[in-house]
């Protein structure tokens, strides 16, 4: 098969199928809330991360915690489908961005995206997916005062491949603008942060209106700034925020704070931690701890309208292979421990469980 397969957009699939069954390599979560639904999705396949790679999507009744598989993005050969991001928008329309590659890493990858204005009707129907541009889109698009939506997608520069060597200005941690709400999607400029491992960066819209954006590197995190909404970004630097080679999640919360779950105290994959700020970034004062075991990494989630939080991480992709889910509030993580109703580090997909009966 041609590496150009991997500019074709995946199927969505509603499979009932038992290559889906045995999943040796599971892992990467993400985790997006409808008004009647939570939609969970991973990507498994093969036996480690690769051209066997598919994306599943499961979706549960709110608060039920029931997640029943819902759909498969599975491209032919060796296209791995990966880095799949469920974000829902002001409409209450469920966005399914992803990533295609031929083989691991071919050097120029591609985000995608298809929308269901009916996530929660029995049989949603998705649009036609569209190919948004190269690179690996790993977290939530960010939308910004004016309406704008900022997509964060970049192209490793740490990785090389014989496939498709892009010039190097290609290789930068970009932001993908619509002000059209998704009719269509513009790329504007890119930070160039030293030391980046996978990018899987995000942004943040600072109260007084400059970008700041988190970029993931060998020692932790990186940062650089936007004062002109995202058409230039200061030189890249490390930030004072904690953080080990992995995956960070920052997102505003709906009464202005900013929450940040990462690794905390602790120079391996292990002690997640949910972290509060009242001053845009600048201290962290509040903590949740929310598992302080070895082996899981790469927090995802969205707070409700209700006002709970909801984050998914993953625990020993090719062990015990879990999906988990903690559920807590603001006030969890000013006292500094969960109460009930919160709930923390649920098991809620495991990957020798049968999906389908």
């Amino acid at each position: 098969m041609c590496k150009d397969e991997a500019l074709r957009p995946a199927p969505l699939l509603f499979p009932k199928a038992e290559k889906y069954f045995d999943r040796p390599f599971q892992g990467i979560a993400s985790l997006a809330g409808t008004r009647e639904h939570d939609f969970l999705c991973f990507y498994a396949g093969g036996v480690a991360e690769g051209g066997e790679n598919y994306v599943l999507y499961f979706r549960s009744p709110k608060g039920q915690d029931r997640f029943a598989p819902f759909l498969a993005i599975d491209p032919p050969g060796q296209v791995r489908a990966y880095d799949s991001v469920p974000w829902v928008d002001d409409q209450g329309r469920l966005w399914l961005f992803w990533a295609q590659s031929y083989t691991w890493f071919d050097g120029r990858c591609g985000v995608f995206c298809a929308c269901s204005e009916d996530p929660d009707a029995p049989q949603p129907h998705f649009s036609v997916p569209r190919r948004i541009g190269d690179g690996i889109m790993m977290n939530k698009p960010t939308v910004l005062q004016n309406g704008t939506w900022l997509l964060p997608i970049g192209l490793w520069a740490c990785e090389t491949s014989p496939l498709n060597q892009l010039p190097e200005p290609e290789h930068r941690s970009f932001v993908y603008a619509s002000r059209d709400r998704g009719k269509s999607f513009q790329r504007l400029g890119g930070a160039d942060v030293p030391n980046r491992c996978f990018d899987e960066h995000l942004v943040i819209e600072r109260r007084d209106g400059s970008l700041w954006m988190l970029v993931r590197r060998f020692d932790g995190i990186g940062e650089s700034f936007s004062y002109d909404g995202g058409l230039s970004w200061t030189p890249g630097q490390k930030s004072r925020l904690p953080g080990v080679n992995s995956r960070f999640f920052v997102r505003r919360l709906a009464d202005g704070s900013l929450l940040q779950v990462n690794h905390v105290d602790t120079d391996r994959r292990s002690h997640l931690t949910a972290l509060l700020s009242l001053d845009d970034g600048k201290t962290w004062p509040y903590r949740l701890l929310l598992d302080e075991r070895d082996d899981i990494s790469y927090p995802d989630g969205y707070q409700d309208a209700g006002g709970v939080i909801h984050i998914v991480h993953d625990r020993g992709r090719t062990g015990c292979r879990e999906i988990l889910l903690s559920s807590f509030t603001v006030e969890d993580i000013r006292r500094g421990r969960a109460e009930d109703p919160s709930r923390l580090c649920r098991v809620v997909i495991r990957g020798n469980q049968a999906l389908w009966p």
